[in-house]
């Protein structure tokens, strides 16, 4: 089988699906590696470094279409500013691999089962201990929480750590998590690492052990806990985050950085800090929302800007993986080829439909949606 590796047409994406290091145990399983001409080049993987693995660099994406039987791609589907253009390039049972975005409909997808490709989603990798190595969420929330916390630190006025000087001692930031999961867990990490005050609120009471052990105060409110599924806060009623915010206000008034990372996939994010509640805040704090893609945590969140509100700043990021191109795509290149792995039975290398991973996955087969569930949120008719 070929393996054709694509550049990303979206702007501001600079990762890549696949890097050279993983190209050797792709052609000794049997593949063909084809890369498209400077598809890693953003990322820091020159054309050379694929050629010295192995792989053969392609100059344009319809010669590396024509000749590919699996397609790796960062964003493809609805994820891509051109994924109804590139669906329109792929074959009959053509496998496209990547992340899709696949919660609801979208010209895209409509494209991808006129075509009918196999078309499977990352972002839907259950979180199992199977898939950890092919959890696409997870390697790019960690990397999302790193940096959330250096964008905290640049803008604020004050500096993390505690310093004694000649002049006096400075007194440690003090930063606040909102949500801890993958990328709240990390953030509280690089937090500690450089020296600030930690505290961290998440709707899910089990976390308490976790966040203590990273050295950070874990903040109890009387609230119901509010597990969802694979490990996800889910989506909870206005009474909630109602009550939620009106208790969480003390908490907010004394922080220096604040960082929010409440996503449930495929919905809006939770408004959890208000203007109101910004106006309370000291003035000079930050706000790093990391749920800005989805419209953001807070209320005065303007996705991709930095505003300022009542001497706050509330920081947008979009796309933060991107902005840490070379690690994201060493970590997303790892997690699709042991989906690759995953994908095909061993014995008859045939699709292997009936595993949990590979269902779970599918988004469009033979023509049609893969299951009941993408039907309904992709919300389309069945050719």
């Amino acid at each position: 089988m070929v393996i054709g590796v694509l550049k990303e047409q979206t702007p501001q994406e600079s990762r890549v699906a696949l890097i050279p290091a993983h190209v050797g145990a792709l052609l000794k399983q049997g593949y063909t590696v084809l890369v498209e001409k400077d598809a890693g080049k953003q990322a820091g993987y020159d054309n050379q470094a694929y050629e010295d693995k192995g792989a053969k660099v392609i100059a344009d994406i319809e010669s590396l279409l024509e000749k590919a039987n699996i397609i790796l791609t960062i964003r493809s589907g609805a994820a891509a500013k051109n994924g109804e253009a590139m669906a329109a390039l792929l074959k009959e049972n053509q496998i496209l691999i990547g992340m899709l975005e696949p919660y609801q409909a979208h010209p895209a997808f409509d494209m991808l089962r006129k075509q009918k490709v196999q078309a499977f989603a990352m972002e839907l990798i259950p979180r199992t201990t199977r898939a950890q190595s092919m959890d696409v969420l997870s390697s790019m929330a960690n990397l999302a929480g790193y940096k959330a916390v250096l964008m905290g630190a640049n803008d604020s006025s004050k500096m993390f750590p505690m310093m004694m000087t000649a002049a006096g001692t400075i007194t440690p930031a003090s930063v606040f998590v909102l949500g801890v999961g993958v990328a709240g867990l990390q953030a509280i990490a690089t937090a500690k690492r450089l020296g600030a005050l930690i505290s961290a609120y998440d709707v899910r009471a089990e976390v308490k052990e976790q966040v203590e052990s990273l050295g950070a105060k874990f903040v109890e409110l009387d609230l119901e806990t509010a597990e969802g599924e694979g490990g996800y806060a889910k989506k909870m009623d206005e009474a909630f985050y109602k009550k939620q915010r009106e208790m969480m206000e003390s908490e907010l008034a004394d922080k220096d950085v604040v960082i929010t990372t409440a996503n449930i996939p495929g919905k809006k994010a939770p408004i959890l800090i208000t203007k109101a509640m910004v106006a309370k805040m000291k003035r000079g704090s930050v706000i790093v929302d990391l749920a800005a893609e989805r419209g953001g945590n807070c209320e005065l969140t303007v996705p991709g800007k930095t505003v300022e509100a009542d001497g706050v700043k509330i920081v947008g990021p979009l796309n933060i993986p991107s902005s840490l191109a070379f690690n994201a795509s060493a970590l997303y290149s790892k997690n699709i080829t042991s989906f690759l792995n995953n994908l095909f039975e061993k014995e008859s290398q045939k699709m292997a439909w009936d595993d949990d991973i590979v269902s779970a996955t599918a988004v469009i087969k033979d023509g049609a949606f893969a299951n009941e569930k993408i039907k309904a949120n992709l919300g389309g008719r069945q050719s």
